[in-house]
């Protein structure tokens, strides 16, 4: 279960990010990254961090902890900028965030490095999530205490902007795909061999742990979707849709390693 906190305090807007997430703090006296339901993608975008993020926690990739945030719109009211105040009236209620990293700093991948089974498993993973956001100009990867951290995973499961059919073959296209981002990934040139980062990952994401995943995400970002009764059943899409990119054979690991192999 997330824990939810309160944002008590605006501290700043992060500029560098499209949607606009800002630096707020919460009644737990902790600093969050929130990433705010009134923009860009909506609530959408929201979906997609939990479920990516805390799907990378289960692989054992480092994410910052990832909380759900109640904010109040009035919390705007202090604020110079329009756009912001905007942003914030829009975003009343329940939004994520993310624990601040303070001191952290953006992998750099002219001067960084990582070790290739590493590079191989966060490759495999942004593959199975369809992770679009990874590349070189932004790689949304932060260097905190000498390791690698996973951040802003809104652009991932990027279907659900389009739902496919839930059953049948359309499903399984949708499935299937390669992974369309692979040839611009930041760690492309760095990984090892992706097929052993599937042997040792795909295990763990059994139907118990995705299901775990999916219950996370409150029900209030699943209601009113478009082609579906409730939440309970745009949950079995979401689990229908990672449980068909996981089944084997997993087409889109042996494009991935050919797209490695011609970049070595």
């Amino acid at each position: 279960m997330l824990r939810p906190v309160t944002a008590t305090r605006y501290v700043a807007p992060l500029r560098e990010g499209g949607s606009l997430p800002a630096v707020v703090e919460a009644d737990d006296l902790g600093t969050y990254v929130l990433k705010f339901r009134g923009a860009g993608q909506g609530r959408k975008a929201l979906v997609a961090e939990l479920v990516a993020g805390e799907l990378a926690r289960v692989l054992g990739l480092n994410v910052p902890e990832i909380v759900l945030v109640e904010l109040d719109p009035e919390l705007g009211r202090a604020e110079p900028d329009p756009e912001i105040q905007d942003l914030i009236r829009a975003s009343g209620g329940l939004n994520l965030a993310l624990d601040y990293l303070p001191g952290s700093l953006g992998f750099d991948p002219i001067v960084g490095s990582t070790d290739p089974a590493l590079a191989a498993r966060i490759l495999w993973f942004d593959a199975l999530v369809q992770n679009v956001d990874r590349s070189a100009r932004n790689t949304n990867l932060l260097v905190w205490h000498g390791r690698l951290w996973l951040i802003d995973h809104g652009a991932a499961l990027y279907f659900h902007h389009d739902w496919p059919g839930r059953e049948g073959e359309a499903l399984e296209a949708a499935a299937r795909r390669p992974y369309a981002a692979a040839r611009n990934h930041v760690l492309l040139p760095l990984s090892g061999p992706v097929s052993q980062a599937d042997a040792a990952l795909a295990p763990l994401l059994t139907e118990e742990a995705l299901r775990g995943v999916m219950g996370l995400v409150p029900d209030e970002w699943l209601r009113d979707e478009p082609g579906f009764e409730g939440p309970r059943e745009v949950r079995s899409a979401y689990l229908d849709y990672l449980s068909a990119r996981l089944a084997e054979p997993r087409a889109w690991v042996r494009a991935l390693e050919e797209v490695r192999e011609q970049a070595v």
